[in-house]
């Protein structure tokens, strides 16, 4: 198992232990981690758990769609200025194929 494997699983048993701790099945947690994908998106997920203490499971899967949602926005957002600056490349220095 990598670093990278033991911190993401590191980061799953954290928050499937916070989501136990509210009183809500393991599976649940289990499921969340599965659909946040990624440490960070956990870490935001903790610190929701942390603070407001949901009552309800809806208000926990609420969030987690909530966070996927901007982590697509960022990820559209990353594509969207690599493909701008790779056409202000080809504005500026051309595709490259006329010879000097």
């Amino acid at each position: 198992m990598t670093n990278d494997q033991r911190y993401w699983s590191a980061k799953k048993d954290e928050l499937v232990s916070a989501i136990k701790k509210l009183g809500f099945p393991s599976e649940l947690g289990e499921q969340i981690a599965r659909q946040l994908g990624s440490p960070k998106a956990m870490d935001r997920m903790l610190g929701y758990l942390y603070n407001v203490q949901p009552d309800t499971p809806e208000l926990i899967v609420d969030e987690m769609l909530a966070i996927c949602s901007d982590i697509d926005v960022w990820r559209e957002k990353k594509e969207a200025e690599a493909a701008n600056a790779r056409y202000n490349e080809i504005l500026n220095y051309g595709l490259g194929t006329e010879e000097d």
